[in-house]
């Protein structure tokens, strides 16, 4: 089990330090979205890898820009693992919202909100498209 964490540490870490150095747009290998590309409609992950190196290169706006969800989510993964983390090396028993299962119906209409109001080409949502 201890090594499975480690395999996924250090292939986030691989998959960092290759966005931190490239642009995902320079690379035809790199996922494209198959619902935009079909339909031209953004999914709720659209714009996630250009966010992502947005984030890493420390331009917030850029990626907040490209995806706010995906920063939303990683914020959401640090509070839930940071709890994880506070319980074990301070003995506690603090529970993360994300143990309620009645929260992930309220993600889930998150990202479906967010899916369709990215797609109204009207000001403000479509402030909510990927930077393109």
């Amino acid at each position: 089990m201890k090594y499975n964490k480690l395999i996924m540490l250090l292939l986030l870490l691989v998959v960092a330090l290759f966005y931190f150095s490239n642009t995902p747009n320079q690379f035809n290998f790199l996922l494209k979205c198959p619902l935009y590309n079909t339909t031209g409609i953004y999914c709720p992950g659209c714009g996630s890898q250009r966010a992502f190196h947005s984030l890493l290169d420390g331009n917030f706006l850029e990626a907040l820009r490209n995806n706010i969800m995906l920063l939303l989510g990683i914020i959401a993964l640090i509070y839930h693992y940071g709890i994880q983390m506070s319980n074990h090396f301070f003995k506690t028993s603090a529970k993360s919202i994300f143990s309620n299962k009645k929260i992930w119906f309220l993600v889930l209409a998150l990202f479906i909100l967010f899916w369709i109001l990215r797609n109204i080409n009207t000001y403000p949502f479509s402030l909510l498209a990927p930077i393109n």
